[in-house]
């Protein structure tokens, strides 16, 4: 695998900057033990879990992964599942990733494992979605591994009864990472090196008012900015009326600028997203 070294060091350096040591799991403790851990991220009962585990073994069984993090005392504090999309795509869709101690780098070593793990089977891309206005996972997906947002879902799952989205609308936004490419390395004009501290982005010219009435979308040229709010989920416990108009109100934004080319390269660390247009398709056909 061209680059092999290289990524399977990154992978090596994420687990110990974590802590931690990554694995596939195929046995039935072992999956069960993941089937837990999903239901205490998403607050369901173990008896009701988000993904249950005979679901897990089948996907591993059909060809698909599930990963591990542990921590030096065995403890199971991070975990995945992917399997492989469209053979023609060669890309693989990791429909579901959690980690209960994120802040200490245990979600990157989740995810640079299952980058290892489909380079190894001749995936060039991952795909998986998440909530927009979750900023530190945009933050994460869009800065932390290079991905972009590619595709806009509206209400995606339908209405959800978990202890995280209850009440919510489901949204999702679609995330393609490019195995091969290295975030610290391939910075472009649209993919700009995030500073150490946070930044207003909200510099430009103002298209839309957000519900707490600050600036909720602004252009700067070709670049379009979006703000999420600081906390959705603290806002849908404490006033989800409120996280509806949000919801709302982000949603416009997203739809007419993925309809009108655009795709998600980066979040601040204030919560403004940078949506810069797509690269024009190739043309297809002989040169005259």
């Amino acid at each position: 695998m061209t680059g092999a070294p290289s990524v399977r060091d990154r992978a090596a350096a994420a687990a110990l900057a974590a802590g931690v040591t990554t694995r596939t799991v195929h046995d039935v403790p072992g999956i069960a033990a993941v089937t837990d851990f999903f239901s205490d991220v998403w607050q369901t009962p173990h008896s009701t879990p988000p993904y249950p585990a005979e679901v897990l073994h089948s996907l591993v069984h059909a060809g698909g992964a599930v990963h591990a993090a542990y921590t030096g005392r065995g403890e199971l504090c991070g975990a995945a599942v992917a399997v492989f999309g469209e053979p023609r795509a060669q890309d693989v869709y990791s429909f579901v990733a959690a980690a209960r101690t994120s802040d200490r780098g245990v979600g990157l070593a989740v995810k640079q494992a299952q980058r290892v793990w489909a380079l190894d089977r001749g995936a060039r891309a991952m795909r998986w979605t998440f909530d927009p206005l979750v900023g530190r996972n945009a933050r994460f997906n869009l800065v932390k591994l290079g991905a972009a947002g590619t595709e806009y879902l509206v209400d995606f799952y339908g209405p959800m009864t978990d202890g995280l989205n209850d009440g919510d609308e489901s949204d999702r936004l679609t995330v393609t990472w490019d195995l091969a490419s290295d975030p610290a390395r391939d910075r472009t004009p649209a993919r700009p090196a995030e500073p150490a501290e946070p930044v207003v982005s909200s510099a430009g010219t103002p298209l839309a008012t957000g519900p707490d009435g600050a600036p909720l979308a602004v252009r700067a040229g070709d670049t379009l900015r979006c703000r999420v709010p600081d906390d959705i989920v603290e806002l849908r416990a404490t006033d989800p009326a409120l996280a509806l108009r949000w919801r709302h109100a982000v949603r416009e934004v997203f739809t007419q600028a993925f309809a009108d080319g655009y795709t998600a390269t980066s979040m601040s660390r204030d919560g403004w997203y940078t949506l810069t247009p797509a690269d024009p398709a190739p043309q297809e056909g002989n040169p005259a």
